[in-house]
């Protein structure tokens, strides 16, 4: 399944870290994804969401 939220199409970026030896290495920073019970046209859908879409109010999270 796709790391990626289905309302606004946030994905996983990619950085690295250092350490203090500054060997360099990739890393991948990752959505922070919620499965929700959310209102769709009307009916209800299991929608994966990141958290910043909960919180702004894109999402009706079904009762």
């Amino acid at each position: 399944m796709a790391k990626r939220c289905e309302i606004c199409d946030k994905g996983p970026v990619v950085g690295r870290t250092i350490s203090h030896a500054h060997n360099v290495h990739a890393r991948r920073f990752e959505p922070n994804l919620q499965t929700v019970r959310a209102v769709v046209n009307g009916g209800v859908q299991r929608l994966r969401v990141c958290t910043r879409c909960l919180r702004s109010g894109k999402v009706v999270k079904a009762a």
